[in-house]
């Protein structure tokens, strides 16, 4: 009996450690890039078709979460938030209130939902991480991390979308002590927690890269980029990244042994897009460059080859920059900045005032095949595309649309 219980035992390490992530903030890798193919090369005049539409989701700016045959957003009605699940038709499945969500400033739901397994991982304005049951929105447990870390909320309300490393749930409470934190994903309970460099949090989701074997989160907070021991807990270095407004909600890119962190103005030299190189053990870095010229505060960009693009915040400005050197290689003007997302060779460019465009972007020159303005939705255009099996997703305030980009065989 000790001997099946301790198979037991190993086999279910085994199973939540290579949990299978089914759907996370800006894709299967969050950098932006969706596996999908045989998409649409043009769009018809007036855009993609639309398959569906629905309006009353209320305030918010997270983007959709696809899986199982489902589709999960969080909005705000009447200054609580609300988690909503949806069939691939349209059809509202069920609709959870989770909570108080953020009536400040820019009010309404922040986060884009993290769906592993059969659970639902999200994180309110008010800085509450809360876990469902896929199929019926039943409450699993919920925690709230300002209370649990001794942290403060931040200006504009907190916003990371959650990690997932295995059995865990990667959050950064911004506290001064217990600023990122490991929880256990099926109860909540703290598993860890690195004290950073003690700063408030940023609106910054997380990363978890694998360094020649050393597994290290990645984050950003009100003035830093950290990396933490991803088992132990332990902060391993710290690079000063500075944002007026501390605000930092790009997401950090990892290739090749480097990381790439994109951030907006300060009045300082620490701040833009940079460049670090890990050392061999992952216990340290060095800034290879930093270009102060492009200040991207939370469109994401994306890497495509040797070259990076991606919009400047608040300029009708899209920038392809050398990741050799850091230079700007082009800019081209004309179409407003905003999201950026990329799939079967094209990018999804989606701007602030409300466009949607279809790019093709190389060395040679960013060229517009198709666009169209998103017809329905309400307040700032921020939520990021979202590609699904030949499906655009798009999240404008109140509304979600969904598009059908996919090829069809002639």
């Amino acid at each position: 009996m000790s001997r099946l219980f301790a198979l037991s035992f190993m086999l279910f390490n085994v199973a939540t450690t290579y949990a299978d992530i089914l759907s996370q903030w800006r894709g299967p890798n969050r950098d932006g890039v969706y596996a999908e193919k045989n998409l649409l090369k043009e769009w018809p005049e007036g855009g993609p078709e639309m398959l569906w539409s629905f309006e009353g989701l209320g305030k918010g700016h997270g983007a959709a979460a696809v899986a199982g045959g489902k589709i999960y957003l969080t909005g705000m009605t009447d200054s609580l938030g609300v988690l909503y699940a949806f069939a691939l038709d349209g059809k509202l499945l069920w609709k959870k209130v989770y909570g108080p969500e953020w009536t400040g400033s820019y009010p309404g739901a922040r986060t884009t939902p993290t769906i592993v397994d059969n659970l639902i991982y999200l994180e309110s304005g008010r800085g509450v991480v809360h876990c469902f049951k896929t199929d019926t929105g039943e409450l699993v447990w919920s925690k709230d991390l300002l209370k649990a870390f001794d942290a403060k909320n931040i200006r504009w309300g907190m916003a990371e979308s959650l990690l997932i490393d295995g059995d865990r749930i990667i959050c950064t409470p911004g506290g001064p002590v217990h600023n990122v934190a490991a929880l256990n994903r099926f109860t909540g309970e703290t598993v860890w927690t690195a004290k950073g460099h003690g700063e408030p949090a940023a609106y910054c989701s997380p990363i978890l890269v694998n360094h020649n074997g050393v597994r290290i989160i990645v984050a950003m907070t009100a003035g830093s980029i950290i990396g933490v021991d991803a088992d132990k807990g332990k902060t391993l270095w710290r690079v000063q990244q500075d944002q007026g407004n501390k605000i930092h909600a790009n997401t950090p890119l990892y290739f090749d042994g480097k990381i790439l962190c994109s951030s907006s103005s300060a009045r300082t030299e620490h701040y833009g897009l940079v460049l670090l190189s890990l050392s061999k053990d992952g216990g340290a870095v060095e800034t290879l460059w930093r270009n102060l010229e492009y200040t991207n505060l939370m469109g994401g960009v994306i890497k495509k080859g040797d070259y990076l693009y991606g919009g400047k915040y608040r300029r009708k400005e899209w920038y392809c920059i050398n990741l050799n050197t850091g230079a700007v290689h082009y800019v081209h003007k004309g179409f407003g900045a905003g999201a950026i997302v990329e799939a079967d060779g094209l990018f999804y460019c989606y701007s602030e005032s409300g466009e949607l465009a279809l790019v093709d972007a190389t060395p040679d020159g960013f060229h517009i095949i198709s666009s169209f303005e998103v017809p329905l939705g309400t307040d700032q255009h921020w939520a990021h595309p979202v590609i699904k099996d030949g499906r655009l997703y798009i999240r404008h305030g109140d509304a979600l649309m969904v598009y059908d980009i996919s090829q069809k065989e002639k």
